[in-house]
């Protein structure tokens, strides 16, 4: 259904680059709202080493509809070799918070 809403989330390895994104979504208007979450801490496996990183967490507010040209964005701002970016629906909220995520306006 493309006026599902979802919660996308998306490290970046920097304040400026997830302002930047954050600004650059909005902006464009693919995504009603970022959260920016500082200092996270990341352990992953990449290129066979394990890596513990401090990273900046987004939490990105959008609509299915707008979802795919959210992706192709994201993907070419991002400063990442490979970008997290896992979109997960909501299945309940506060309706009148989700209407305004559907059309912020």
């Amino acid at each position: 259904m493309s006026d599902t809403v979802l919660l996308c989330y998306c490290t970046c390895p920097d304040v400026a680059s997830a302002q930047k994104l954050a600004e650059a979504l909005v902006g464009e208007r693919l995504a009603a709202c970022v959260n920016r979450i500082p200092t996270v801490a990341s352990t992953y496996r990449w290129k066979g080493e394990v890596v513990t990183d401090s990273e900046e967490l987004l939490l990105i507010k959008t609509t299915a509809a707008r979802f795919p040209a959210l992706k192709e964005r994201l993907v070419a701002l991002h400063p990442y070799e490979l970008p997290e970016l896992i979109a997960v629906p909501v299945a309940e909220g506060h309706r009148p918070y989700l209407d305004w995520v559907r059309d912020p306006g």
